[in-house]
């Protein structure tokens, strides 16, 4: 009879651990063919970044996503976590730039700026560019631009903003401002700004730099150090490349505003400067 016991409580365990291995070799299986379609890729850093230096983290990127024309090589990198900021390389293909560009220019009005005590749209000297709404949904162009934001932001297309597209001319600028809303307006009738995401429809010769200047990191410390304007080295900067977006979060984790968020847009200086921006909010945007 113990040897009859001994016998069936080995055989539980070997089917116990056939079992587990069976689970893991699954898995395996799974997450290689999630890796073969591009759904998950694995971190990649520079190979002359310290180890631990998360400043320089690059993620490789292969969104088979719909969209026209052809885009280059993908990748994302951190910019800095006060403000959280993010660059997505080659988000736009240079066709979805020229595309939303020609959309825009027949409809191009001076900007404005939001009055934070009564939340209306008011002429400002700190903004100087032009600009205009996409509709949201616009068209297929359109829409596919905007999954594909939801899809790298994980919020819905709902909850934003129609893209808005900028011209910034030569001595044209933007003053450091916030994105998100101080008035009750604004938060009553679409929700509480929660991030931005601004792509770059040109490449811009000189100046035009997005710029941070209350981030808590060494302005110094990107490697565009010395391509940036005088402007652009008054905070942490970011250089306006064709394709590129730059995502950045107004509000913390935990929901309180970030005033580390805090912005501009330098003058350019040579060159033109087109931009198309994207905001979102907490709650879904009211149209």
């Amino acid at each position: 009879m113990a040897k009859g016991r001994y016998s069936r409580l080995h055989g539980k365990k070997w089917s116990t651990i056939t079992l587990v291995l069976f689970m893991l070799f699954m898995l395996s299986l799974v997450l290689l063919m999630l890796l073969a379609l591009g759904i998950v890729s694995l971190p990649i850093s520079s190979d002359d970044s310290p180890p631990n230096d998360l400043s320089s983290f690059r993620r490789r990127i292969v969104m088979r996503s719909k969209g026209l024309g052809e885009r280059k090589e993908q990748w994302t990198e951190i910019l800095s976590w006060e403000p959280r900021a993010f660059i997505y390389h080659n988000f736009l293909s240079k066709e979805e730039c020229e595309y939303m560009i020609s959309l825009a220019k027949p409809h191009m009005k001076k900007s404005t700026v939001v009055d934070s005590k009564t939340g209306r749209s008011k002429d400002s000297r700190v903004r100087t560019s032009s600009g205009m709404f996409l509709r949201r949904g616009q068209d297929k162009i359109v829409r596919d631009i905007e999954k594909r934001i939801a899809d790298f932001t994980f919020i819905p297309v709902e909850h934003g903003e129609g893209l808005q597209v900028l011209h910034y001319e030569a001595g044209q600028k933007y003053d450091a401002h916030f994105d998100y809303f101080l008035d009750e307006f604004n938060t009553k009738n679409g929700g509480q700004r929660i991030a931005t995401l601004l792509m770059y429809l040109s490449d811009v010769e000189e100046g035009g730099e997005t710029v941070f200047p209350a981030a808590n990191q060494n302005f110094s410390s990107v490697p565009w150090w010395n391509e940036l304007s005088e402007c652009g080295k008054q905070g942490l900067s970011v250089k306006p490349k064709m394709g590129d977006a730059l995502l950045f979060w107004s509000m913390r984790p935990d929901a309180t505003l970030d005033p580390s968020s805090l912005h501009g847009g330098c003058p350019v200086i040579k060159g033109d400067k087109w931009s198309s921006t994207k905001w979102m909010h907490v709650e879904e945007y009211k149209v």
